[in-house]
């Protein structure tokens, strides 16, 4: 049998500059580059206020980590939670009827009306959860109604 080298510490980040690593050296130099143009750009009292904002954001963007990852994950999670609907409602469909009697009357009659679909019962359930358990070996009711008659009738 083969021995595999399995690698490990593959969420480390590549580390070009003693500790910063690619992105906070790439988030640094964007930062200095905003300075610069800010520098260029506004007389030296906007220049130190603008200069400390940038250098303030870029310090917090590039070393500041959340729960383990990096700040600007934690932004983007943010941003993309707030995007999404607050309410949510699980498995709504909507399905588009036509009441009218005449074809004229299709474009004015059209409705959408929610049809709920059909719950799943406590028994199919229960034949899930023992498939699962099983790993498989067990196919299920219809399944093995299958297997029986297909058994019983070659006969």
């Amino acid at each position: 049998m083969q021995k595999f080298i399995v690698p490990q510490f593959i969420d480390v980040e590549n580390k070009i500059l003693g500790p910063i690593t690619v992105r906070q050296f790439a988030t640094l130099a964007i930062g200095f580059g905003f300075i610069f143009v800010a520098y260029k750009l506004a007389d030296f009292a906007l220049f130190l206020i603008l200069a400390a904002i940038i250098g303030l954001m870029t310090g917090i963007i590039a070393f500041v980590k959340f729960n383990g990852h990096p700040f600007h994950i934690f932004l983007l999670n943010m941003i993309a939670t707030y995007k999404k609907p607050m309410l949510r409602v699980w498995l709504k469909e909507e399905t588009k009827i036509n009441r009218g009697k005449a074809k004229e009357e299709k474009k004015d009659k059209d409705e959408f009306v929610f049809i709920p679909k059909k719950g799943i019962t406590s028994e199919k359930l229960s034949e899930l959860a023992l498939i699962i358990d099983t790993g498989g070996v067990y196919k299920g009711e219809a399944e093995a109604n299958r297997i029986n008659q297909a058994l019983y009738h070659e006969k």
